[in-house]
């Protein structure tokens, strides 16, 4: 059940993505840099969340946390 709310987070970024497209598409041209480090950063800590000794559901919602991030930042840079 934990992961259905996840699932469901992850899967409301792809809409905030694009509406962050739309809204800042003034800031995507000169930040292109920083959105695809944005990305990069945020995988990686994804990927490190799953290994810190952390209770399962703060493993879980920092690893949901950072693909939420890395997905909307992913959807807002990518044309």
């Amino acid at each position: 059940m934990e992961w259905l709310f996840a699932i469901i987070g992850l899967i409301l970024a792809i809409p905030v993505g694009y509406i962050l497209r739309i809204l800042t598409s003034d800031e995507i041209k000169y930040g292109r840099v920083y959105f695809k480090a944005i990305i990069i950063i945020s995988i990686i800590a994804s990927i490190i969340s799953l290994f810190l000794p952390l209770d399962v559901i703060l493993k879980k919602s920092l690893f949901s946390g950072f693909l939420f991030i890395a997905i909307v930042s992913f959807i807002s840079w990518w044309k």
